[in-house]
């Protein structure tokens, strides 16, 4: 068998070492489904001609801006930037934020000819303001072309798809850190156990979360990368996001119960990456990955742009250190010991609940809205104090000591806009739990079992009808996103699955469908828990019970005070 032939910029022997080569394949051009189960099998992995190819026809089919830099810009443009500097002495453009360029197989010719594209890049795009993966990206890349033109013009195209379905690499602060608020989102929904680690060992677990493309774009060896860089081209941005979670997954099995090597889960982390090959292979890696059943990928845009409003309207736009959502001491900065008070729960059980809630809210204060010993056992009083605020956090206690409460993801006023009828709203960002006599979370039943349901298109809530106690979709002011996790994006088998929060005047009921996660009545005296379809969940406390208090919690930004 001939051996592969590697161009001018990488080191033959470490590649021969990084990447057994088979030989080169043929692959006839195909359907895209077909391509997909290719790429997870890693049909082109073990051949670096094939690969190559692979590679230069994906990219070359991104659709991208009309006016996009092709190799022939590269060759104009490469002496006039780089000039008389050594190439291993030039400087990295500043979008990278201090990222190291991985040299995976490159010799020092490759690593210096990753800078130069680098700064070629920058020269022509200058609307990138924030990249940290691109020197990963422009290394690999570089592995599997003729010249650095070509390297260049491909690194290109990834950066100029204007398809908007089809997100491929985050180019500001903004996109960025929306993206690992939707890692952490996606992280307490898909690696519970995982994350309770973080919360524990980490008083800033949002900062351990901003690494998650470091440990794919830096950390991966190269044949790891190669294979998920290899499905990255067909299957887009969320492939990123499993690969990570699996990692997060095999992190915690191999180090759970284990003292962590250093007093910084974050570098343990990225040792963990780095050493990947001790615990896993690519191909179990990528098994595990596609093992998640994640969000469809309309409703992971959905919850990213959810996080970047938020962004937005804190004002993090550009990097700005000093108030940049990952310095924020996660749920220690929220819930402060000194001034939390509640008849309810202790200060780390409120920060227990505070992990638990979606990234764009954990950075808020919680704020007591409403307590039956300030404000007496009124439903009336409850709604009243209620109102205005989304999301809510309802606390209940028992008479036996018992305490359970619900993540309310909508305003209580939505209620109003039914006639007087008690019907449901609500999005599948609700939880139940309980906290006494012991922790237990419920989410809604899709996230785990996404069997139940496929993705629809979404539709105008305008065409929905309301029914007594059935799922309801009041219509969304004109100026907010469609909601993440609105049940009319779904078809669900039956109305019960999506039976999230109601009100009236004589009792509120969280959950429905088979029973009620929660009912109470309008005296706010006495209560009962059961299952109930929406949240699968068990009963919460004693199954008809008579509360000794009840509280209701808002979340303030930090800035409002």
């Amino acid at each position: 068998m001939d051996s592969p032939v590697y161009n001018c910029f990488v080191d033959k022997d470490k590649m021969d070492a990084a990447i057994q080569d088979l030989g080169p394949k043929e692959l006839s051009w195909t359907e895209l489904q077909e391509l997909k189960q290719l790429a997870r099998e890693g049909f082109w992995a073990q051949s670096h001609t094939l690969r190559g190819k692979v590679y230069q026809r994906l990219i070359r089919d991104i659709p991208c801006r009309t006016v996009t830099p092709d190799a022939s810009v590269y060759s104009d443009i490469v002496g006039k930037i780089v000039g008389k500097h050594s190439s291993s002495s030039l400087p990295l453009p500043e979008f990278v934020d201090n990222t190291q360029v991985p040299s995976y197989c490159l010799n020092a010719r490759g690593e210096g000819a990753v800078r130069k594209i680098l700064l070629c890049i920058a020269n022509q795009f200058p609307d990138i303001s924030f990249c940290p993966a691109l020197p990963a990206v422009v290394a690999l890349l570089l592995h599997y072309s003729i010249d650095e033109a070509e390297c260049f013009e491909k690194a290109c195209r990834i950066l100029a798809c204007n398809d908007p379905s089809r997100k491929l690499i985050d180019q500001s602060f903004l996109a960025f850190e929306s993206s690992c608020m939707t890692f952490g989102d996606l992280v307490n929904k898909y690696c519970q156990a995982a994350h309770k680690l973080m919360v524990a060992v980490s008083e800033d677990v949002l900062q351990v979360y901003s690494d998650w493309q470091r440990w794919l774009f830096g950390e991966l060896p190269l044949n790891y990368f190669a294979r998920v860089f290899d499905v990255f081209l067909v299957e887009g941005y969320k492939v990123l996001y499993r690969v990570a979670l699996a990692i997060l997954k095999f992190f915690h099995k191999v180090r759970a119960g284990q003292p962590l090597e250093s007093d910084n889960v974050k570098q343990d982390i990225r040792m963990f990456v780095k050493d990947i090959a001790k615990t896993v292979s690519p191909e179990k890696l990528l098994e595990k990955a596609f093992a998640i059943r994640l969000f469809s990928r309309k409703e992971i845009h959905l919850l990213q742009m959810a996080n970047e409003k938020a962004l937005k309207q804190k004002g993090i736009t550009v990097k700005q250190k000093s108030v940049s959502l990952s310095k924020r001491q996660f749920v220690h900065l929220a819930v402060h010991a000194e001034n939390f008070r509640s008849e309810i729960v202790s200060v780390k059980e409120m920060r227990d609940i505070w992990s638990w809630v979606p990234e764009r809210f954990a950075l808020c204060q919680p704020l007591l809205l409403f307590s039956s010993l300030q404000h007496g056992y009124s439903l009336t009083r409850f709604f009243f104090q209620c109102e205005g605020h989304e999301p809510t956090l309802l606390l209940i206690k028992t008479t036996q000591k018992e305490v359970c409460g619900a993540y309310l993801s909508t305003d209580w006023s939505e209620r109003n806009k039914f006639g007087g009828k008690l019907s449901f709203f609500g999005t599948g960002e609700c939880f139940v739990f309980r906290l006494q006599p012991e922790v237990q979370r419920y989410e809604w039943v899709v996230i785990k079992h996404p069997e139940l349901t496929k993705p629809t298109s979404f539709l105008s809530s305008e065409t929905s009808t309301h029914s007594p106690l059935s799922h309801s979709v009041p219509s969304d002011p004109a100026d907010r996103l469609s909601p993440f996790l609105a049940a009319r994006h779904f078809n669900l088998p039956s109305k019960a699955e999506s039976m999230f929060m109601a009100g009236g005047n004589d009792c509120l009921i969280i959950g429905g469908g088979g029973g009620q996660a929660l009912y109470i009545d309008g005296d706010l005296n006495r209560g009962r828990t059961g299952h109930c379809d929406t949240f699968n969940n068990q009963p919460l406390c004693s199954e008809n019970f008579l509360i000794a208090a009840v509280e209701a919690w808002g979340f303030q930004d930090p800035d409002i005070q």
